[in-house]
């Protein structure tokens, strides 16, 4: 007889929860962040009015994209997981014009895969967790990995956990994965307080990169129609 699919079943795992929070690429070098952010936004990013909302949402360039994660992108107005996984094939292409072997290191499966390796070699015992309840997670988890392939409601279920306690344990992921953010990815947006660039500085540039986007759309073929809603 068949099992019925539940939600236990089917809903995301805790390392699905991480990797939403997490910048769609790590590893980077800082002059491989800064040569994207002096291209702008690339060659063909989608529409206009696409380039627009993510300047709105104060992504200015693919410097600014690539520290961004799932969830930064997917607050932005009209942008769904299809266009996240657009925005995501557009930066790695950028990404490989630039880098040689980018796109096989920074693909999502690499990506994925180099995460959960870093959590298998962050024993449960380890994880920066109130020492009760990291105690209780390395009498059934072994090691990050283990615990992160798991979902919410089994191990609220299963050990009896919070939903705050959940939450507390996806951070506690979150650093194992990434310990401590480097200076060239600590912070994703652009910032307004001058400690880079004076404000004219900020204003010619964003001016030159909108004006190579007035460029390209120009020179590129016309643009299909855009997708209705969020996608």
């Amino acid at each position: 007889m068949r099992r019925a699919t539940t939600k236990t079943d089917t809903g995301p795992t805790l390392f699905d929860e991480v990797s939403a929070r997490l910048p769609l690429f790590d590893g980077l070098t800082g002059d491989s962040v800064e040569r994207l952010s002096s291209s702008g936004y690339g060659r063909g990013l989608l529409t206009a009015s696409l380039r627009a909302r993510l300047r709105k949402a104060g992504f200015a360039d693919m410097g600014a994209l690539v520290r961004a994660s799932p969830t930064d992108l997917l607050a932005v107005r009209k942008i769904g997981p299809l266009r996240v996984a657009a925005l995501r094939t557009h930066l790695l292409g950028e990404l490989a014009r630039m880098v040689p072997g980018a796109r096989a290191d920074h693909d999502t499966e690499a990506t994925q895969r180099r995460r959960l390796e870093r959590l298998r070699n962050a024993p449960t015992a380890t994880l920066s967790l109130e020492p009760s309840l990291r105690a209780r997670l390395a009498r059934a988890f072994t090691t990050g990995a283990d615990l992160a392939q798991r979902r919410r409601t089994e191990i609220g279920t299963n050990l009896g956990i919070a939903s705050v306690d959940l939450d507390r344990i996806v951070v506690a992921l979150m650093r194992a994965v990434q310990p401590a953010p480097s200076p060239a990815t600590s912070d994703i947006r652009t910032r307004d307080d001058g400690v880079e660039q004076d404000a004219g500085d900020r204003l010619d540039r964003a001016e030159l990169l909108k004006e190579r986007d007035r460029e390209w759309d120009a020179a590129a073929p016309a643009a299909e129609a855009r997708p209705r809603g969020r996608s």
